[in-house]
């Protein structure tokens, strides 16, 4: 098993090289595995319910160009692809521990599908080195090639719109290391120098400088991100809440902290020019969802963290936070209800949308079934695109738009 070095870095706003400043290092051992179920008898059933849950209906039909926007791909998602790598397609069994859920209000989420291929995503603005748009795997990515490599930023007419609390995620891979070589910069760009099998190494820009260190440790088992398993599609996630931080690689949480200091303004990316590298699904998130605190203080929770496959009702693994969250509230207060309503944005055929959000929210239900909620608890309703809750003009409206609500009863 190769090692890993993963750095994340709060940089100050200071005279000179910010990077230069450090205050405080901190230093965690990644866990081996993410912390096991200790009821024994509840895994096995839970097993089975997924098990049956890794084929459920899909749409049948409809517009699935990838022009047509993102009702026909996964919420959050930049238009096609099915989100595995290489030979390890990720399954809801095997996300059945993860516990990050997205914020609540997207504020910057990819849109590629329209862009040119062979030219600079019009999105971001490219500060150093070379990137461009190329197909890969059947949609369109974000390319760093070897040489140049490439520092790019989401272009924001603010550049101080990162709130204290956010999540960012993206997916990552390259020709040697799965993931490796790729630095995330929130707010100014530190320079990062590692050893092979480094993780995307993130900075943010703020008040005070800390810098995040997890050391030389060895990956979770069954996290294969080494040169034996390159050109895998790897997941990432963070999460920051002011003094708490984590960081996701699939379905592993690698790193977990709650004494970060500093708010964040920006984010920006630093890919090097080891090998080639591609990025796709680049989405910012404010806040984040507290479940049990939105259900007792308002009748329905909203949620941007279950995502589906293109023009399917098929959910993708990374849905399992929110819906671990879900289930584990209505399993707390056996008297709750919910409707699960399925809503997209306004792109392509409109009953095509209402057909697609109906069965969305059908397979959500199926899903929490599986995971031990009483059917009687959970009715279903596809809204398709009559409640927005966004505008419909920009990606992030759009991406705002397609969610799950859960709605009490």
């Amino acid at each position: 098993m190769r090692t890993l070095i993963a750095t994340l870095v709060l940089a100050g706003l200071l005279a000179g090289p910010a990077h230069g400043q450090l205050l405080k290092k901190l230093s965690q051992k990644v866990k081996d595995k993410v912390d096991q179920r200790t009821d024994q008898k509840e895994d096995q059933t839970i097993d089975k319910g997924l098990d049956k849950a890794e084929h459920p209906t899909t749409s049948g039909g409809g517009n699935t160009s990838g022009s047509n926007g993102t009702n026909t791909a996964a919420a959050g998602q930049d238009g096609g692809g099915d989100g595995s790598g290489g030979n390890k397609a990720p399954t809801l069994i095997s996300y059945r521990n993860y516990d990050f859920v997205p914020g609540d209000k997207i504020i910057f989420q990819s849109q590629l599908a329209d862009e040119q291929t062979g030219e600079i995503p019009s999105q971001f603005d490219l500060s150093n080195g070379q990137m461009d748009v190329q197909v890969e795997d059947g949609e369109n990515v974000i390319h760093v090639g070897k040489g140049p490599g490439a520092i790019f930023t989401p272009r924001m007419t603010n550049q101080t719109y990162m709130p204290e609390q956010f999540t960012v995620e993206f997916d990552f891979k390259n020709q040697a290391m799965g993931v490796g070589h790729l630095h995330v910069d929130f707010g100014h760009r530190v320079y990062y120098a590692g050893g092979e099998g480094i993780t995307p190494g993130i900075t943010f820009n703020g008040d005070n400088t800390l810098n995040w260190t997890l050391g030389d440790v060895t990956f979770p088992e069954g996290l294969d991100v080494n040169s034996e398993h390159a050109m895998e599609w790897h997941h990432v996630a963070i999460a920051i809440n002011k003094t708490a931080g984590k960081v996701y690689i699939d379905q592993y949480r690698v790193a977990n902290v709650n004494n970060l200091t500093g708010k964040a303004n920006n984010v920006t990316f630093d890919v090097n020019g080891y090998e080639n590298s591609f990025i796709r699904n680049i989405r910012i998130a404010a806040g984040g969802i507290d479940i049990y605190k939105e259900v007792t203080t308002d009748a329905k929770i909203v949620t941007h963290g279950i995502l589906f496959d293109v023009d399917k009702a098929t959910i993708k693994p990374e849905s399992m936070g929110t819906l671990n969250q879900i289930a584990s509230l209505l399993k707390k207060d056996p008297s709750l209800k919910f409707e699960i309503g399925g809503h997209t944005d306004n792109t392509g055929n409109a009953a095509h949308n209402l057909a697609l959000s109906q069965q969305r929210a059908d397979a959500v239900k199926a899903q929490l079934v599986t995971m031990g909620i009483e059917d009687g608890r959970l009715t279903t309703k596809g809204y398709g695109d009559t409640k927005p809750i966004d505008n419909n003009t920009t990606p992030e409206g759009r991406a705002n738009n397609r969610r799950v609500e859960f709605t009490k009863q």
